[in-house]
């Protein structure tokens, strides 16, 4: 991957001698993983689509065909900075895979055995992508609940509460007797 780094680059640019440790966890490697599975996946459904529904023993292709659609933008979507929003788009579109390929299961359907092994990867895949999302919710929490800041040592008052306890004391109430606090500061 330098080479090519390294042949895209100006004559007076360095040159890239390590490209060094990656700065993505596991999660963001596996929400990487799956966005680049659901296109491959989601090419796979918009370009073949008569094969897979014959294979699957589906009637028609139209519906393989909406579900690669649905895969590439769930993995466009996973594939950028909003990772959380694609990943719930994956679980989504899994739910509807599931629903799609227990319908398929019917004892009507000489291709029984393969749907079966495909729900089952369906499952193990939809199990990834729920466990990811999970893992990136509470990433999202704990930066936002970090990002908070705390006024609970703060009184509102430039000078600090005791000034302002102190300030409200040297003023008299009208009632008592003492100067009108209105007209005392106007003049």
């Amino acid at each position: 991957m330098t080479f090519i780094a390294n042949v895209a680059r100006n004559a007076g640019d360095p040159k890239i001698l390590d490209a060094g440790q990656s700065s993505l966890d596991a999660v963001d490697r596996l929400a990487k993983a799956l966005g680049w599975f659901s296109i491959a996946l989601g090419l796979t459904e918009l370009f073949a689509a008569r094969r897979l529904s014959r294979v699957l023993g589906l009637n028609g292709h139209g519906l393989v065909r909406l579900y690669g659609v649905r895969e590439l933008a769930a993995g466009v979507a996973t594939l950028s900075v909003d990772k959380q929003a694609g990943l719930w788009s994956r679980v989504g579109g899994d739910a509807l895979d599931i629903a799609t390929l227990m319908a398929a299961r019917g004892r009507d359907n000489p291709r029984r055995d393969t749907v079966g092994l495909a729900l089952a990867l369906v499952l193990g895949v939809t199990v990834l992508d729920v466990a990811a999302t999970q893992v990136l919710a509470a990433r999202a929490n704990r930066k936002r609940r970090d990002r908070r800041p705390s006024y609970r040592d703060r009184s509102g008052f430039p000078r600090g509460l005791r000034a302002g306890r102190d300030g409200v004391s040297d003023v008299r109430s009208p009632k008592r007797g003492g100067a009108d606090p209105v007209t005392t500061a106007a003049q």
